[in-house]
């Protein structure tokens, strides 16, 4: 009997329906932080039509799941506060620890935002040593595409609390941002980070957003095939590694001897100014291959001990030897290179180090006005100066990657879509840099995008606050033409939508470094913003913009839109970087002056001026027009009536 009896419980235990647990999404998890004073969405998955039951904080809810097994309970207002658990019960039960109800930001764009602190860590070192917020967290969410559906859950993520160690993987501008609304108010903070270098802004909108813009979207529509993606990637994949095989088989540096050998014979060497790029003095080097040597000496006090070497910023790739010894590499231009020398290979009196540079186009070398130096317990030596050089290797120019990841439509499906149901403070956004090709578009993109995002959230006055582009490129004598300066403007005309804030960086970023390593202030300037857009603080948090400019006696005035906040300068001089035009469309530099909460400009030349401009370029040279709080005045130009 008891055969028949196990084949009969078989039988059923495999025709039986089986019992699905509740799942939940990633951003539901331990540690997480809901948002304070609002109706806060919990939801996730399970049977159809099994019954849930949620509690928290002694209240409790009850729903049931739809017939496709999704369910969703709204939690009543709490104030700011915790540590709170969850108990979730269906068919099996699930509690979640460690939650706090604070306020919960979105922070999303390209590599600016993506940037983590551990990128900064050496502006910062108090902030990394010292830091341990447990009402600050952040969820990074993975990076990842998708051009066919909106997804609803995250293949992986967790909340981090802030800590010495987790804050490197912080974002740097979303960490300041967060620690200056956490200081000011004293709540929970949670950072929900959705970044990806080098995106454009059409990578973050849905297909209904993406309607405004047929061919965008049909882009988005062409990556939708698979075995195109398949294709493309496997293209792009066999074309670098195959270039990148015969330069290590090309290049002579990796032959016999290394040319990182301490005792090579380099008599034969080229000599060359570092910082600085070959192509701008030796024309015969070309991409590909170059090694670079020098020595240096260390006092008898530091030998042997650790150190910390500065390499500035190398385009494209670098190994870096020192004493024959690999210390640190890094593969493409962008990262600064801090490398950490390990103890017993820095001896007394002279040391070799050597740097294998891999240019795959353009020109390549050390980036100009970066630190070059070797610091160790007691000194500082500079590595500028004369080195040798030798090309290893010449090759041809590696062809562009194709870099699906930011076609239209893709990031917002897989890292924005399944975030949907999540209750928000607000956004930051700080994005931009791959649309200056476009400027003039741009306020209707980001424009129909912030409708688009709050129509999704359903959280139709949402804060939108986000970071104008700073300064960047090479400084030019005259006035010109300027993308980046176009796209300035672009930017601001997106204020006009209802709650939105933009923070001005005009002043705070590199000419040599599209990823300025002065996060600080762009998270706090960004949080100033929220203080009065998302808070409602009476605070001047940005200077005046600029509403008309006029004639008088030859002389142009400018008039700004907000009265009882003076104009100033924030070195006590006249303003700088105004330039104005006639009808023959030239622009000259102007002398300006300020008189109370007007401007005026002229130059004596420019009789007849029909268009003023200030701060006109990629990388005004010396911006100084602020108002009285220190907040700088947006770029602009205006035609005068």
């Amino acid at each position: 009997m008891r055969p028949i009896k196990l084949f009969i419980f078989t039988l059923l235990a495999f025709t039986l329906p089986l019992q699905a647990n509740i799942r939940l999404p990633k951003l539901i998890s331990d540690g997480m932080i809901l948002q304070r004073d609002a109706d806060v969405n919990v939801w996730g998955w399970a049977d159809a039509n099994e019954k849930i039951a949620v509690s928290i904080d002694g209240k409790n809810y009850k729903t049931i799941a739809d017939a496709s097994g999704n369910w969703k309970v709204v939690l009543k207002p709490h104030k700011a506060g915790g540590s709170f658990s969850m108990i979730l019960t269906g068919n099996n039960k699930i509690e979640i620890n460690n939650i706090l109800f604070g306020d919960v930001w979105l922070c999303s764009g390209q590599s600016n935002m993506e940037l983590p602190m551990s990128r900064v860590k050496i502006l910062y070192e108090y902030e990394l040593s010292t830091i341990e917020y447990f009402n600050i967290r952040t969820f990074n969410v993975p990076q990842k595409y998708n051009f066919k559906t909106p997804e609803t859950n995250y293949q992986y993520g967790n909340w981090q609390q802030v800590n010495p160690q987790s804050i490197l993987n912080f974002s740097a501008v979303a960490f300041f941002f967060a620690k200056e609304l956490y200081e000011k108010y004293r709540i929970p903070i949670g950072i929900i980070n959705a970044s990806l270098g080098g995106s454009p802004v059409q990578a973050w909108m849905s297909e209904e957003a993406l309607k405004a813009f047929p061919d965008e979207l049909a882009e988005a529509y062409k990556w939708r095939n698979d075995e195109l993606i398949k294709q493309t990637e496997s293209h792009d994949a066999q074309i670098s590694n195959a270039w990148y095989a015969e330069a290590n088989k090309k290049d002579a540096g990796l032959g016999n001897p290394l040319w990182c050998s301490v005792d090579l014979n380099d008599s034969d060497w080229q000599t060359i100014e570092i910082p600085g790029y070959w192509g701008d003095k030796f024309s015969e080097i070309k991409n590909g291959v170059v090694w670079f040597r020098r020595e240096f000496t260390i006092s008898k006090e530091d030998a042997g001990k650790k150190a910390f070497l500065n390499m500035g910023r190398i385009v494209d790739a670098d190994s870096v030897f020192i004493n024959g010894k690999c210390v640190g590499n890094v593969t493409y231009q962008y990262p600064p290179r801090w490398y950490n020398v390990p103890e017993k290979l820095l001896k007394e009196g002279r040391n070799q180090i050597t740097v294998r540079v891999v240019s795959n186009a353009g020109n390549g070398g050390f980036v100009p006005e970066k630190q070059y130096e070797l610091t160790t317990a007691d000194n500082i030596i500079y590595l500028g100066g004369v080195w040798k050089m030798k090309q290893g290797c010449e090759m041809p120019v590696l062809p562009g990657q194709t870099f699906i990841r930011w076609k239209p439509l893709g990031l917002y499906n897989a890292m924005i879509a399944p975030l949907n149901n999540y209750v928000k403070k607000g956004i930051v956004w700080y994005q931009g840099e791959s649309n200056t090709g476009k400027p003039e578009e741009y306020t209707s993109l980001l424009t129909t995008m912030i409708a688009d995002w709050r129509s999704k959230f359903n959280q139709k006055k949402l804060p939108f606050i986000f970071a104008q582009l700073p300064n960047f490129m090479e400084e030019k004598s005259e006035p010109s033409e300027s993308n980046w300066a176009t796209f300035r403007v672009s930017q601001s005309k997106v204020l006009s939508v209802p709650n939105t804030g933009m923070s001005v960086n005009i002043d705070i970023g590199e000419w040599n470094d599209i990823h300025p390593l002065n996060k600080k202030d762009v998270g706090l300037r960004l949080a100033k913003i929220a203080q009065k857009v998302a808070y409602g603080e009476k605070i001047i948090a940005v200077a005046p913009f600029v509403k008309s400019a006029k004639m008088v006696d030859n002389k142009i005035v400018i008039t700004f839109n907000r009265l009882g906040n003076c104009l100033s300068t924030f070195d006590g001089k006249n303003p700088r970087e105004f330039a104005i035009a006639g009808n023959d469309g030239k622009f000259a530099w102007a002398t300006a002056e300020i008189h109370g909460n007007k401007v005026i400009v002229y130059h004596q030349s420019v009789t007849k001026p029909i268009k003023v401009r200030y701060a006109w370029a990629d990388n005004p040279g010396n911006p100084n027009l602020t108002d009285t709080e220190g907040n700088f005045v947006s770029p602009f130009q205006i035609y005068v009536k």
